[in-house]
């Protein structure tokens, strides 16, 4: 009985010769250069989760050829994204929210309501020029997630965002945009705070055995700091001030990089305007 000839996987089957060798590394996807979706990040065309449906949708060209998921660059390739692409990408929105207390930022949670709950017709800020003719449902906008947090007993500027780019230069790791606090605080401890502990709180303090970025630290009046980080741990501002014995009483985001809260009342919110920059 004849025995058919099993079929030979192709890997197992090594081509001869360094002609075939360099063939075969030509052939081979380029492992050096830089993920095309990260240097679409670091140069701000979209979030690495867009430049990814970007690019399997084939909407993004790289040195003149359309790009596939996976693919590498030099980190000075020329990338071009689609027209409509980057059309329905300037249709997202940022909102601008005064957060007031006894809302939480993110997910709704121990029967506290979700502050994007506020983002209705009827609480948005009469001097909001943006967009006049912008429809908002009974369930507000749509896909807005917080780009960064405030504590549910803490007030003031809050942003939710549809776009990732504005989300990961809010909060991502390497994020170094400023947020401004004004905290009226009382003293725990007897006398004024001694000038070392002032010291401190702009840098020498660590929580979690993770020491904190410097920050600015200085007295707006007798009762109340000015805070400016870097950086937005948890609970961040009334841990420093416990540690150096404060209690913060009130605790309002005034600022976010260049975003001021302004003249925005409490509860209702804006539209971040086209001129605007973080």
């Amino acid at each position: 009985m004849r025995v058919p000839r099993r079929a030979v996987p192709s890997c197992a089957a090594a081509p001869a010769g360094p002609g075939a060798a360099a063939a075969v590394r030509a052939a081979a996807p380029a492992a050096e250069g830089v993920r095309v979706s990260k240097l679409m990040t670091e140069r701000g065309l979209a979030s690495r989760r867009e430049a990814d449906e970007w690019i399997a949708a084939g909407r993004v060209q790289v040195d003149g050829r359309t790009a596939v998921l996976g693919q590498r660059a030099r980190p000075d390739a020329r990338i071009e994204v689609e027209a409509q692409a980057r059309s329905e990408q300037a249709q997202r929105l940022t909102v601008l929210l005064h957060k007031p207390i006894g809302y939480v930022s993110g997910q709704a949670e121990d029967g506290h309501r979700n502050a994007a709950m506020l983002v209705r017709a009827e609480n948005r800020w009469a001097e909001d020029r943006s967009r006049p003719g912008l429809r908002i449902g009974a369930g507000g906008l749509r896909g807005l997630a917080p780009a960064g947090r405030l504590d549910i007993d803490s007030t003031g500027l809050l942003v939710l965002t549809q776009d990732g780019r504005i989300a990961r230069q809010l909060i991502g790791a390497d994020s170094a945009v400023e947020k401004e606090y004004l905290v009226r605080v009382r003293h725990l401890r007897p006398g004024p705070l001694p000038e070392a502990e002032l010291a401190r709180l702009r840098h020498g303090l660590a929580l979690d055995g993770v020491a904190l970025r410097p920050a600015r630290v200085s007295w707006a009046n007798e009762d109340q700091l000015r805070f400016v980080l870097r950086e937005g741990r948890k609970r961040q501002i009334r841990r420093m001030c416990e540690l150096v014995g404060l209690e913060v009483l009130a605790l309002r985001r005034v600022r976010i990089g260049s975003v001021v809260l302004g003249r925005l009342p409490p509860g209702c919110w804006r539209l971040l305007g086209a001129h605007e920059r973080f």
